[in-house]
Protein backbone atom coordinates (compact mmCIF):
# COMPACT_ATOMS: atom_id res chain seq x y z
CA UNK A 1 0.00 0.00 0.00
CA UNK A 2 1.31 3.41 -0.80
CA UNK A 3 2.35 6.14 1.76
CA UNK A 4 0.45 9.76 0.64
CA UNK A 5 2.71 12.48 0.72
CA UNK A 6 1.59 15.00 3.43
CA UNK A 7 2.40 18.51 2.30
CA UNK A 8 5.07 20.32 3.65
CA UNK A 9 3.85 23.93 2.86
CA UNK A 10 7.35 24.82 2.09
CA UNK A 11 8.03 27.48 -0.47
CA UNK A 12 9.07 26.38 -4.01
CA UNK A 13 11.28 29.07 -4.72
CA UNK A 14 14.02 27.80 -1.58
CA UNK A 15 14.65 24.90 -3.80
CA UNK A 16 17.85 25.33 -5.53
CA UNK A 17 17.55 25.03 -9.53
CA UNK A 18 20.51 25.35 -12.06
CA UNK A 19 20.11 28.94 -12.47
CA UNK A 20 20.73 29.10 -8.59
CA UNK A 21 23.41 26.28 -9.24
CA UNK A 22 25.01 28.82 -11.64
CA UNK A 23 24.60 32.20 -10.07
CA UNK A 24 26.28 31.36 -7.41
CA UNK A 25 29.56 29.60 -9.71
CA UNK A 26 29.28 32.61 -11.34
CA UNK A 27 29.63 35.08 -8.40
CA UNK A 28 26.27 36.57 -8.48
CA UNK A 29 24.31 36.52 -5.29
CA UNK A 30 20.58 35.70 -7.03
CA UNK A 31 19.77 33.49 -10.13
CA UNK A 32 17.55 36.88 -11.63
CA UNK A 33 20.83 37.87 -12.74
CA UNK A 34 19.82 35.68 -15.90
CA UNK A 35 16.80 37.06 -16.33
CA UNK A 36 19.00 40.45 -17.40
CA UNK A 37 21.02 38.23 -19.10
CA UNK A 38 18.57 37.05 -21.91
CA UNK A 39 16.79 40.34 -21.95
CA UNK A 40 20.98 41.57 -23.22
CA UNK A 41 21.93 39.28 -25.37
CA UNK A 42 18.24 39.93 -27.26
CA UNK A 43 18.13 43.62 -26.72
CA UNK A 44 21.66 44.91 -25.97
CA UNK A 45 19.71 47.66 -23.84
CA UNK A 46 23.44 48.22 -21.83
CA UNK A 47 26.74 49.64 -23.44
CA UNK A 48 29.86 50.48 -22.71
CA UNK A 49 30.27 53.62 -20.84
CA UNK A 50 26.33 53.23 -20.20
CA UNK A 51 24.90 55.82 -16.85
CA UNK A 52 22.66 53.01 -15.17
CA UNK A 53 20.05 53.38 -12.64
CA UNK A 54 19.27 50.17 -10.62
CA UNK A 55 16.08 50.28 -8.58
CA UNK A 56 15.58 47.94 -6.14
CA UNK A 57 19.63 46.93 -6.47
CA UNK A 58 19.34 44.58 -3.59
CA UNK A 59 21.04 41.88 -3.29
CA UNK A 60 23.12 43.44 -5.77
CA UNK A 61 23.09 40.56 -9.04
CA UNK A 62 21.78 43.23 -11.77
CA UNK A 63 23.97 46.12 -10.84
CA UNK A 64 27.15 43.69 -10.82
CA UNK A 65 26.03 42.17 -14.14
CA UNK A 66 25.72 45.93 -15.52
CA UNK A 67 28.96 47.00 -14.47
CA UNK A 68 30.88 44.46 -15.91
CA UNK A 69 28.99 45.52 -19.58
CA UNK A 70 29.45 49.39 -18.76
CA UNK A 71 33.13 49.34 -17.60
CA UNK A 72 34.87 51.72 -15.87
CA UNK A 73 34.14 54.19 -17.87
CA UNK A 74 30.16 53.48 -17.01
CA UNK A 75 28.33 54.53 -13.54
CA UNK A 76 25.91 52.42 -11.87
CA UNK A 77 23.30 53.91 -8.87
CA UNK A 78 21.33 51.65 -6.86
CA UNK A 79 18.74 52.19 -5.19
CA UNK A 80 16.61 50.12 -2.28
CA UNK A 81 15.23 50.57 1.11
CA UNK A 82 17.89 47.70 2.19
CA UNK A 83 20.87 47.79 0.26
CA UNK A 84 23.35 45.17 -0.61
CA UNK A 85 25.78 43.61 1.33
CA UNK A 86 28.49 43.82 -1.55
CA UNK A 87 27.54 46.84 -3.36
CA UNK A 88 28.43 47.88 -6.88
CA UNK A 89 29.27 51.56 -7.04
CA UNK A 90 27.03 54.37 -5.16
CA UNK A 91 23.49 53.31 -3.19
CA UNK A 92 20.68 55.47 -2.24
CA UNK A 93 18.80 53.93 0.88
CA UNK A 94 15.14 55.35 0.44
CA UNK A 95 12.15 54.42 -1.30
CA UNK A 96 11.56 55.13 -4.47
CA UNK A 97 8.21 56.82 -3.79
CA UNK A 98 10.13 59.37 -1.53
CA UNK A 99 13.17 59.38 -4.55
CA UNK A 100 13.65 62.49 -6.51
CA UNK A 101 14.73 62.20 -9.93
CA UNK A 102 17.43 65.31 -9.67
CA UNK A 103 18.83 63.09 -6.65
CA UNK A 104 19.86 60.09 -9.17
CA UNK A 105 21.24 62.45 -12.18
CA UNK A 106 23.22 64.38 -9.53
CA UNK A 107 24.41 60.75 -8.53
CA UNK A 108 24.88 59.62 -11.70
CA UNK A 109 26.90 62.54 -13.21
CA UNK A 110 24.44 63.37 -15.66
CA UNK A 111 21.17 61.53 -17.51
CA UNK A 112 20.82 57.43 -17.04
CA UNK A 113 21.78 55.43 -20.19
CA UNK A 114 19.70 53.07 -18.91
CA UNK A 115 17.28 52.23 -15.80
CA UNK A 116 16.63 48.53 -14.63
CA UNK A 117 14.17 47.66 -12.16
CA UNK A 118 13.39 44.19 -10.55
CA UNK A 119 11.25 45.36 -7.83
CA UNK A 120 8.95 43.37 -6.10
CA UNK A 121 6.29 44.07 -3.48
CA UNK A 122 6.74 41.27 -0.75
CA UNK A 123 3.98 38.67 -1.76
CA UNK A 124 1.37 37.68 0.18
CA UNK A 125 0.15 35.29 -1.83
CA UNK A 126 -3.32 37.22 -2.69
CA UNK A 127 -2.55 37.06 -6.80
CA UNK A 128 -4.84 40.65 -7.36
CA UNK A 129 -3.00 42.43 -3.91
CA UNK A 130 0.10 41.64 -5.29
CA UNK A 131 0.00 42.55 -8.47
CA UNK A 132 -1.66 45.99 -7.29
CA UNK A 133 1.17 46.52 -5.29
CA UNK A 134 3.72 45.67 -8.18
CA UNK A 135 1.88 47.63 -10.51
CA UNK A 136 2.13 50.91 -8.43
CA UNK A 137 6.16 49.72 -8.00
CA UNK A 138 6.64 49.58 -11.35
CA UNK A 139 4.63 52.78 -12.62
CA UNK A 140 6.81 54.82 -9.82
CA UNK A 141 9.97 53.05 -11.64
CA UNK A 142 8.70 54.15 -15.18
CA UNK A 143 7.79 57.78 -13.77
CA UNK A 144 11.55 57.92 -12.53
CA UNK A 145 12.88 56.38 -15.41
CA UNK A 146 11.22 59.39 -18.27
CA UNK A 147 12.44 61.90 -15.86
CA UNK A 148 16.29 60.46 -15.77
CA UNK A 149 17.04 58.74 -19.17
CA UNK A 150 19.03 60.66 -21.60
CA UNK A 151 16.97 60.70 -25.14
CA UNK A 152 17.74 57.94 -26.87
CA UNK A 153 17.87 55.77 -23.25
CA UNK A 154 16.28 52.77 -22.32
CA UNK A 155 14.68 50.75 -19.48
CA UNK A 156 13.75 47.32 -18.49
CA UNK A 157 10.95 46.72 -15.61
CA UNK A 158 9.80 43.60 -14.07
CA UNK A 159 5.78 43.38 -14.46
CA UNK A 160 3.43 40.81 -12.56
CA UNK A 161 0.75 40.06 -15.06
CA UNK A 162 -3.21 41.13 -14.15
CA UNK A 163 -5.46 43.02 -15.41
CA UNK A 164 -3.56 46.20 -15.14
CA UNK A 165 -0.86 45.11 -17.03
CA UNK A 166 -1.98 46.36 -20.23
CA UNK A 167 -2.68 49.21 -19.54
CA UNK A 168 0.40 49.97 -17.91
CA UNK A 169 2.23 48.48 -20.69
CA UNK A 170 0.52 50.92 -23.82
CA UNK A 171 1.05 53.52 -21.17
CA UNK A 172 4.99 53.44 -22.13
CA UNK A 173 4.47 53.08 -25.74
CA UNK A 174 4.07 57.19 -26.19
CA UNK A 175 7.64 57.93 -24.85
CA UNK A 176 9.51 55.11 -26.16
CA UNK A 177 10.80 54.03 -29.83
CA UNK A 178 9.75 50.14 -29.18
CA UNK A 179 8.18 48.71 -26.28
CA UNK A 180 8.36 44.53 -26.04
CA UNK A 181 7.39 42.28 -23.58
CA UNK A 182 9.90 39.32 -22.71
CA UNK A 183 9.58 36.53 -20.60
CA UNK A 184 13.30 35.32 -19.81
CA UNK A 185 13.55 31.49 -19.40
CA UNK A 186 14.80 31.61 -16.18
CA UNK A 187 11.25 32.88 -14.95
CA UNK A 188 10.01 30.26 -12.80
CA UNK A 189 6.50 28.61 -14.69
CA UNK A 190 4.57 29.29 -11.64
CA UNK A 191 5.84 33.20 -11.82
CA UNK A 192 3.13 35.74 -13.32
CA UNK A 193 5.95 38.39 -13.68
CA UNK A 194 7.46 39.41 -17.44
CA UNK A 195 9.76 41.87 -18.67
CA UNK A 196 8.75 45.15 -19.73
CA UNK A 197 11.56 46.35 -22.28
CA UNK A 198 11.38 50.07 -23.35
CA UNK A 199 13.83 50.89 -25.79
CA UNK A 200 15.31 54.73 -27.47
CA UNK A 201 13.37 57.12 -25.09
CA UNK A 202 11.39 60.43 -26.63
CA UNK A 203 12.60 63.29 -25.72
CA UNK A 204 10.34 64.97 -23.18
Amino acid sequence: MSRRRRKTGKNPYARPDRYTVLAKKEGFAARSVFKLDEIQRRYRVLRQGDRVVDLGCSPGSWSRFAHRIVGGTGQIVGVDIEPPADPVGEVLVESVFDLEPESLVEALGGPAGVVLSDMAPRTTGNVLGDHVRQIELVTRAMELARAVLRPGGNAVVKVFDGEDAHAFVQAQRPHFTKVKRARPEAVRRSSREFFLVCLGAKAP
